[in-house]
């Protein structure tokens, strides 16, 4: 239960796709570097980016704690 609920959690806090390009763009790292750290393609990255795929589950939250804390650094 607790994955269900760190889920809808991070879909919350998930950026739309433009606002999550700019975080990583002004952290500096690009998609390659980004998806090596969650795991997945940079094509996965890119869509998600462009907003015809969104991250589920495990990635979802990953990617989501990533974001903030690509944010926080580039702040």
């Amino acid at each position: 239960m607790d994955d269900l609920f760190a889920e809808v959690r991070a879909h919350r806090h998930l950026p739309d796709p433009a606002a999550a390009r700019a975080i990583r763009l002004a952290a500096g790292v690009g998609q390659t570097r980004l998806a090596r750290e969650l795991g997945v393609h940079r094509v996965t990255v890119a869509r998600w980016e462009r907003g015809t795929r969104t991250p589920r589950g495990q990635f979802l939250k990953r990617y989501v704690e990533l974001l903030e804390l690509l944010r926080k650094e580039a702040t």
